[in-house]
């Protein structure tokens, strides 16, 4: 018996692993992108039945497993409230080092409101670069202008 939504991604991270499996394929199979499938293979999205039967097929996962692909499931991945993983430690630090301009730079340019995580999409690839490949991450958000009432 299946627990909780963190049983699966375990899974699905197992059978990923013995199997080879990289997340562009799943994301082919499925005709999303690489982004939005693996965040749904780590349990941050849910997935429709078809999206979730295709996924069942190509982990071998059980029926229960794929009905908690389709539930919404708890945001937030991270263990700690300050990251240890030095990879994501170092979103953290671009946050503390440049949130600050970021924020500043958003309203001045768009107005008092935020960058919707929800009406949302991600472009990561490698960008190769004589001195050492680098890595361009594209974070692209519908702008929320608060509203007054």
């Amino acid at each position: 018996m299946i627990s909780n939504r963190d049983d699966v991604t375990a899974m699905i991270m197992a059978s990923k692993v013995s199997k080879g499996i990289q997340w562009h394929e799943v994301a082919s199979a499925i005709g999303l992108s690489k982004e939005w499938t693996t965040a749904a293979g780590l349990g941050q999205m849910a997935m429709t039945k078809d999206q979730a039967t295709i996924v069942g097929e190509l982990f071998d996962l059980s029926d229960e497993a794929i009905a908690w692909l389709q539930i919404a499931p708890y945001k937030g991945s991270l263990p700690t409230a300050v990251p240890t993983d030095p990879l994501i430690y170092r979103w953290y630090e671009i946050v503390n080092v440049y949130g600050s301009t970021i924020k500043e730079l958003i309203h001045e340019e768009f107005g008092d409101g935020i960058m919707s995580a929800i009406d949302f999409s991600m472009d990561i690839q490698r960008e190769e670069d004589p001195k050492g490949d680098r890595v361009n991450v594209v974070l692209s958000g519908k702008f929320l202008p608060y509203k007054t009432y």
